[in-house]
């Protein structure tokens, strides 16, 4: 069996998961607050006498984008978006602390401070934020959360946790779509700001997408030829070993 259906095989493969990250991101197009994945490919060289010719391609997710998404304004009392590289903090449905760009918030029957998926979100004291029954809440600049009973002053009831991941404390993604602290939590970021009634979009350039789409579409059908080339090959081979036979 001709070998060239080794390094042919890790093209294809790698193709297929770049296209697998080309549509999920496609799919979060109009997700809030969604970072796009970046997929690149890199050659690893095959060890072995009579190999040094041979390269194996793997795709490899670097990361995210980290360019801001636009600001979609809603006007929505409850709805935050993260100004800079700030980052919201949840708590996680394993319990544990978690980020996220997506601030639409809502308020429970039970008065508990959540995100549009239920997750609570975290005070700077890292605790969930309960807001006084028949409250109206709001926001100010700085992830201050004020609770307004009708005819009572306004109640500073919590800060929002804020982080900002730097180069020493980076986050990376999770399976459950937030992301997490590589070292462990981030601290509390006392200069993060917010900007009230408004949604920070996703990132996702829909049309780029799709042309890397098209492009890793094009690559995979090449390696299937190429298969399919060296599957033919080794059928003639056969058979003028068997004519000579």
């Amino acid at each position: 069996m001709d070998r060239i259906i080794y390094t042919t095989m890790t093209g294809a493969n790698a193709a297929s998961q770049r296209m697998a990250v080309l549509s999920n991101n496609l799919a979060n197009a109009s997700t809030t607050g969604f970072r796009a994945e970046m997929s690149t490919f890199r050659s690893v060289p095959v060890q072995g006498q009579g190999s040094t010719t041979r390269v194996f391609a793997l795709d490899a997710t670097s990361g995210r984008l980290d360019t801001p998404g636009p600001a979609l304004t809603t006007g929505k009392n409850t709805d935050l978006m993260a100004r800079d590289n700030a980052w919201f903090t949840v708590q996680g449905l394993d319990g544990l602390e978690a980020y996220t760009r997506n601030g639409a918030l809502e308020v429970t029957d039970q008065g508990e401070l959540v995100t549009a998926t239920g997750l609570p979100i975290l005070s700077d004291g890292g605790a969930p934020i309960v807001v006084p029954q028949n409250a109206k809440v709001s926001f100010g600049g700085d992830g201050t959360v004020v609770a307004t009973i009708p005819g009572q002053q306004p109640l500073n009831i919590a800060r929002l946790k804020m982080v900002t991941p730097t180069a020493d404390q980076p986050i990376q993604r999770s399976d459950d779509g937030l992301f997490r602290g590589v070292d462990g939590d981030l601290p509390f970021d006392a200069n993060a700001r917010v900007l009230p009634g408004a949604l920070e979009g996703s990132n996702v350039n829909a049309v780029e997408e799709m042309v890397g789409m098209i492009a890793a579409s094009r690559q995979f059908e090449q390696q299937i030829k190429m298969l399919q080339t060296s599957e033919a090959n080794d059928k003639t081979a056969s058979q003028l070993l068997s004519m000579n036979g």
